[in-house]
């Protein structure tokens, strides 16, 4: 069944990046992708932009094929996969994730209850 809002999504989201290592290179990705925004606007290199997508999505998408051997959620939920993957970041950077991982049912050695396991 599709996912058909974000408050559903989150949960899914989490339990497809149940594998800290898989966070880990999100958070890394993510990171760049904003230092690479903040640094945008004093760079005289316009092209650097393009680095982007393979900044955020490189870092993700090996995380889901090496790590957590999925397919990334990004292809069925684009802009919900990016919209939750800085929230993710927000969350990890505020001390947050734990309490969101908990309550989506991952467990803290990187599995899922499968009594609560989302497919969608």
């Amino acid at each position: 069944m599709p996912i058909k809002s974000f408050h559903d999504f989150w949960p899914y989201y989490l339990q497809e990046h149940a594998r800290p290592g898989t966070r880990a290179l999100h958070y890394a990705g993510t990171s760049i992708v904003v230092g690479l925004l903040a640094a945008l606007p004093l760079s005289r290199h316009w092209w650097t932009g393009l680095a982007l997508p393979l900044a955020g999505y490189g870092f993700a998408w090996a995380g889901h094929w090496l790590v957590e051997r999925n397919r990334p959620a990004t292809f069925r939920y684009p802009l919900w996969s990016l919209r939750a993957d800085f929230l993710m970041w927000k969350r990890f950077l505020t001390g947050r994730i734990g309490r969101d991982l908990e309550r989506a049912g991952v467990r803290t050695d990187g599995t899922v209850d499968p009594a609560r396991r989302i497919f969608a």
